[in-house]
């Protein structure tokens, strides 16, 4: 993170990926319209919430679980363990406003009640939830900047989770998938290393088996058509 302020106060963030990509269809634009504003967390952003007041999740969710999916993609996993899972409440954030316009086309196919959706940067959301407040977190594919002069970018650096163990209830799950194998190499120096995080793999099947709730991504299924391995990565906050 670079030094100095943003005018509103808030810290210099340099965000290397896409906020848009391909015009969106007109039903997409629909969704962003009519649906984005009622299920967003509450004040996130710096200039609507300059003091960074923590976010009231029992007014969001009640006396729900909260899980987090950082990075949601075009929303499959998100919307699939909303569905299974109607007891938890799950905020989801992506910057890519494609992948929030195909998430909330999914959330109306799907008809669930129990999502939150910021089209944003994680590390915004990370300075707004109230300290141990989140019992799962998923980190899904994330952009892998292959380049070693980029792997300081990857979400798998302290940046990133420091202020994620700070918001990880004691006992909270964080899972990790990956094709990428020095971003499982990166991963397991990075976060299984960290004071605050453990790693429950005991055998190469830990890793190498997708969990029992899982479904798979487009992205998955990307990286298995181009002959890519998924890894499934489980780290317990300590």
């Amino acid at each position: 993170m670079a030094e100095g302020k943003h005018p509103t106060g808030a810290p210099w963030r340099n965000f290397y990926g896409r906020f848009k990509g391909k015009t969106l269809r007109d039903s997409q634009k629909a969704y962003l319209d009519q649906d984005l504003l009622a299920l967003s967390p509450g004040k996130v952003g710096w200039e609507e919430n300059p003091d960074r007041i923590p976010l009231d999740l029992g007014a969001l969710f009640g006396e729900r679980d909260i899980w987090l999916e950082i990075g949601f993609g075009g929303g499959e996993h998100m919307v699939h363990q909303a569905a299974h899972y109607p007891e938890v409440g799950i905020i989801g954030c992506e910057p890519y406003i494609n992948g929030v316009a195909m998430l909330l086309g999914k959330i109306r196919d799907a008809n669930v009640d129990n999502v939150a959706v910021y089209p944003g940067d994680v590390r915004h959301m990370f300075d707004v939830l109230p300290k141990a407040s989140i019992s799962k977190a998923f980190l899904l594919y994330p952009d892998p900047w292959p380049k070693k002069r980029h792997h300081r970018r990857r979400f798998v650096t302290p940046e990133h989770l420091d202020p994620l163990a700070e918001v990880l209830k004691p006992g909270a799950i964080f899972r990790v998938a990956t094709d990428i194998e020095d971003y499982v190499r990166q991963t397991m120096e990075e976060v299984a290393l960290h004071p605050e995080f453990e790693w429950l793999g005991e055998s190469p099947e830990d890793w190498r088996n997708a969990w029992g709730d899982w479904t798979s991504t487009r992205y998955e299924q990307k990286a298995l058509r181009e002959g890519r391995t998924p890894h499934y990565l489980t780290f317990r906050r300590r």
